[in-house]
């Protein structure tokens, strides 16, 4: 399967790495290394939207813009294979045109599947990052992981996993974090840049205690829900993302299984992040055409309001809460 990323390389000058438009750590990190380790190609970084601020602890963020590179000669897609995340691309007629006419090639790490619409070759391998997954290519391919690539990986790594703790984590994932280490990474400089940046001002911090505040619970207190509206994602977004800011606060409460924020946009769109305590955060995102990880998770979708967004969780959780208990069990 590794050796589709030699076939897509063969004979290209000139290649355009995307992230979706819901950039994460993992993604960054992602685009960033292939920046690197591609070193035999003229390379771009393109993202719809603006890197936030609280991933600026990854060194070359810089290099990601918002421009497309309509000159390159192939893409590459990190992190995503769901249409959903690409919308921003495909609803421009002349980048869905790049896209169906020259070679593309997605790599994931996601066990969603794969729904893009345009001719293009995947490498998707259900691991703890994509990130990780890129690692393994490059070593399996014979390229070369120079200390900065390795950097971004590692900072990738530890973004996606929450800093090695989540229950992806696999013996295989250390020993690609010390390869990493081996090639020059460094945890501690990485971790003292991310705290540097994950510092809150006294406004963030006073707009999270609002965000606690709000939190609201249903099915006896085990999910935990909050809503972000667009003023809100507005004015705090470039600072430190909502999500990011109240998530874990909400999957630690007492008796919490499910926690989700949803975010509403004026056009009718509506999105979600999910992170659970049971392996059960792909399927409700599934149930609204997401997908991601079994304990953290994402979805999208349009004309639906918050209210009707925690209706349907109220109405399918229990099913799915219980099952994935029977199966574990």
């Amino acid at each position: 399967m590794y050796e589709k990323m030699q076939e897509f390389l063969t004979g290209k000058e000139r290649i355009c790495v995307i992230q979706a438009e819901n950039p994460d750590g993992d993604s960054l990190g992602s685009a960033i290394a292939l920046d690197y380790i591609l070193a035999e190609t003229e390379n771009s970084l393109y993202c719809p939207v603006d890197i936030p601020e609280y991933l600026h602890y990854f060194e070359d963020w810089s290099r990601v813009n918002s421009q497309f590179d309509y000159k390159a000669d192939g893409y590459i897609i990190v992190d995503t294979a769901a249409s959903v995340l690409l919308s921003k691309l495909l609803d421009d007629p002349a980048i869905k045109n790049s896209l169906y006419n020259k070679p593309v090639l997605v790599i994931d790490h996601h066990e969603t599947d794969d729904d893009l619409e345009f001719p293009h070759e995947n490498i998707i391998e259900t691991r703890p990052a994509c990130a990780d997954l890129i690692y393994r290519i490059a070593r399996a391919c014979g390229l070369t992981i120079p200390k900065p690539a390795a950097t971004a990986l590692y900072a990738a790594i530890a973004s996606d996993t929450l800093g090695l703790v989540s229950a992806s984590v696999t013996a295989d994932t250390m020993r690609t974090m010390a390869g990493l280490i081996e090639l020059g990474a460094n945890p501690a400089e990485i971790d003292e840049r991310r705290r540097e940046f994950m510092k809150k001002s006294p406004r963030i911090l006073d707009y999270k205690a609002d965000l606690i505040k709000r939190i609201e619970y249903a099915l006896d207190g085990t999910l935990a829900t909050v809503h972000i509206p667009f003023e809100e994602i507005q004015e705090y977004s470039q600072e430190y993302n909502p999500n990011v800011l109240i998530l874990e606060e909400m999957r630690m409460v007492e008796g919490v299984e499910v926690a989700i924020a949803v975010k509403t946009y004026p056009d009718g769109k509506a999105t979600g992040k999910i992170r659970t305590q049971i392996p059960v955060a792909e399927q409700i995102a599934g149930y609204f055409g997401g997908g991601g990880h079994a304990y953290a998770a994402g979805f999208r979708v349009y004309d639906m309001s918050y209210a009707e967004i925690v209706a349907d969780l109220i109405k399918i959780l229990p099913e799915i809460v219980e099952q994935a208990k029977h199966d574990l069990a």
